[in-house]
């Protein structure tokens, strides 16, 4: 048989990807370059030529992936196998010792080893490997589920495309690794140089900086930007059995992911005290940022004993260092309006760098915490990022008064809308006050209002942002929530930046939340101290809103997870005539709530969606939510155990999968009608 023309182009297409996969796997996994960034450079420019040339040659797990693929419409969400879940915090060595403590008792035995690593300030991703190949990349998101950042996440060159490169060893069929992708502080201000010769807006923080190159549309664009990754666990990993944290991350290592080189392992409760200081001195000096130090019982099984919490493992534990902390002056004192008519001074400053983040404005938190500190307007002050986040004023450096600084006094009307403000305790500290706003149509609280009943974890109104909720307020269009449900396109085209496509599109948008979840719906509602999860009990509890609604608090107190703030808050906001009277004109506006307990909304269980292109009427987290109210799955990739794949227009290579697989492919209007019936 005659060899084919292009025999010798696919060897050595072959073996550029096989070199080029070797030589990322020395320097990010090993740091054990065998060759100049320039020999490099020029290997993968072949690469790309004859790729280029010979399409059909080209690997799909090839290097030249990292330049970056087509442009997305949208980030398409994947269910994380198991949780990606946070961490507990500690601040003090108080609060390692009780956590030694509780370990040890737990655990019933007196002498713990743990293993140490730097905490980076960075951005939580899950890789999925099947069969030794990055199919699957996903951000942390809530936890449970993350968008799919795949195409972005490998143009990361020290992300590993296929594993066990130049090791002769067992790869597993299927791994999930978990890591942090980062940006070095010279990367960062690289990218800020070039930006601002472009006239763009600077990024605050390598972080941010890090987190909107990871949201890129344009994969393209992430490739330009200087992002790295660090691993430091695992999801679900059937086929590695290591006997110690430890020992799973050089398992990780020799499978060619980057480890950070800091970690401690084989550490006392003494030693944990030592290595943070240690750590902690060195934080200035190191390529990254870098907020504490997160500390974890190192063997595994001792791990599986401990087990999970809520939100957390019981083995591990973040521990910040202190906040960074400069001087700078209070030049002026606002004074927001909340969404709950809480009254918060905010100082603003004379713009000062704290830890690589320009701040401009810091929380004073309430009146009481303003005679407490003794503040005044023209001040010098500490200001820390509390959590290396949250800008605050720490305490006021009185030795630089010159005797000019003005005192500030709380207002005693709403500077949103006039009314009067009241002074309450607070719930949650008896010894605290706090201001409010006694008009339940203050402008101010109803702008906050109308962002949240639209946010993400509420009914996700797609186009619905802060400053189209100002403008729906202060043109009078909305003076209560139930009020989006009333707006026409013909109202909303003469809005500023809103024509008439704008204005259908936010229309149907509105009108795709009419069915919704019961857990959203009550988020939404706003009622003080009910978060997602609250809300996520609340609706499994009360499948019946008007059940939950003629609650007492006694009876509330009754169920399991709900104690006396968050009973008393309940039945208080179900208690005021303005509030049922906009659940009765929500509901009245067509608004039909799915119960998380009804029986007939799991007619979808066991069947597995996957969303590909743009849908018309709906975005993907909705589709992806209206699918999981009906008790079905939403995956990221097609495969033979995919029950239907949900095409809208583009919708690119996961329609041909479904095709060579059989797996049957339905649109937008067939999924509403699957949905419906499961109604």
């Amino acid at each position: 048989m005659s060899e084919s023309p292009n025999a010798h182009i696919r060897q050595r297409i072959d073996g550029l990807t096989r070199t080029l996969h070797r030589h990322n796997y020395l320097y990010h996994a090993l740091d054990q370059p065998e060759i100049s960034d320039a020999e490099y450079d020029r290997l993968m420019q072949e690469l790309i030529t004859l790729e280029t040339d010979y399409p059909d040659l080209a690997s799909p797990d090839s290097p030249t992936s990292r330049i970056g693929s087509a442009p997305l419409t949208g980030f398409e969400t994947v269910r994380h196998s198991l949780p990606m879940q946070s961490l507990d915090n500690a601040f003090s060595e108080g609060d390692m010792v009780a956590f030694d403590r509780r370990i040890q008792k737990l655990l019933d035995i007196r002498s713990i080893m743990y293993i140490a690593e730097p905490k980076l300030d960075g951005i939580a991703v899950e890789l999925v490997y099947e069969s030794g190949k990055l199919t699957l990349a996903a951000t942390r998101g809530d936890g449970t589920t993350g968008e799919v950042i795949t195409a972005n996440v490998k143009t990361i060159r020290s992300v590993p495309l296929v594993l066990g490169v130049g090791r002769d060893q067992v790869i597993p069929s299927f791994l999930e690794v978990r890591g942090e992708v980062y940006m070095t502080r010279d990367g960062f201000e690289r990218l800020n140089e070039n930006r601002l010769k472009e006239n763009l807006p600077l990024f605050a923080n390598p972080r941010n900086a890090a987190a909107g190159s990871l949201r890129q549309l344009d994969s393209a664009i992430t490739a330009q930007r200087p992002l790295s990754l660090f691993v430091y666990g695992v999801g679900n990993n059937p086929e590695i059995t290591a006997q110690s944290h430890y020992d799973l991350l050089q398992a990780l290592k020799t499978l060619g992911f980057p480890v950070n080189p800091l970690i401690r392992t084989g550490l006392n409760l003494n030693q944990v005290l030592e290595y943070h200081r240690e750590l902690e001195s060195m934080r200035a000096s190191l390529s990254y940022e870098m907020d504490g130090m997160v500390v974890k019982v190192d063997s595994r099984s001792a791990q599986e004993t401990l087990g999970l919490k809520t939100r957390s493992p019981r083995w591990a534990i973040a521990w910040k260092f202190r906040a960074s902390r400069e001087t700078t002056r209070i030049t002026g004192i606002d004074v927001q309006v909340g969404r709950t008519g809480a009254l918060t001074p905010v100082a603003i400053l004379e713009p000062v760098n704290i830890g690589g983040v320009m701040v401009t404005r810091a929380t004073l938190h309430n009146a009481d915490e303003i005679e407490r500190l003794d503040i005044k307007i023209g001040d010098m002050v500490f200001v820390e990022r509390a959590g290396d986040v949250i800008p605050k004023v720490s305490h006021v450096a009185k030795e630089f008064r010159t005797g000019e600084e003005t005192p500030f006094v709380m207002p005693d009307t709403c500077p949103s809308c006039g009314s009067a403000v009241t002074r309450t305790v607070s719930e949650t500290d008896r010894e605290e006050a706090v201001l409010r706003c006694i008009n339940t149509q203050c402008p101010a609280q109803l702008k906050e209002h109308v962002r949240h009943f639209a946010s993400k974890g509420a009914l996700d109104i797609e186009g619905l942002g802060e400053k189209l909720a100002d403008q729906l307020v202060d043109q009078g269009l909305v003076r209560s929530v139930a009020d989006l449900f009333d707006l026409t396109q013909e109202n909303l085209e003469n809005l500023d930046r809103m024509g008439p496509k704008s204005a259908e599109n936010l229309v149907r948008a509105i009108e795709s939340r009419k069915q919704i979840s019961l857990k959203r719906f009550l988020y939404g509602l706003g009622i003080r101290h009910v978060g997602e999860t609250m809300a996520g009990l609340l609706a499994e509890r009360f499948p019946d809103l008007s059940d939950l609604m003629s609650r007492s608090t006694d009876t509330l107190l009754q169920t399991g997870g709900i104690g006396d703030v968050i009973a008393e808050s309940i039945t208080r906001f179900f208690s005021k005539p303005e509030n049922r009277e906009t659940i009765d004109r929500l509901l009245a506006s067509g608004i039909q709530l799915q119960s998380e307990a009804s029986k007939n909304s799991r007619h979808l269980e066991g069947k597995t969606f996957v969303l590909t292109g743009t849908l018309k009427n709906l975005t993907r987290s909705q589709a992806k939510a209206m699918i999981e109210s009906a008790g079905g799955k939403v995956a990221g990739s097609v495969s033979r155990n995919t029950g239907y794949v949900v095409a809208g227009d583009e919708p690119g290579s996961k329609r041909d999968q479904a095709r060579k697989l059989g797996v049957p492919i339905i649109d937008e209007a067939e999924l509403m009608q699957m949905i419906s019936l499961a109604r």
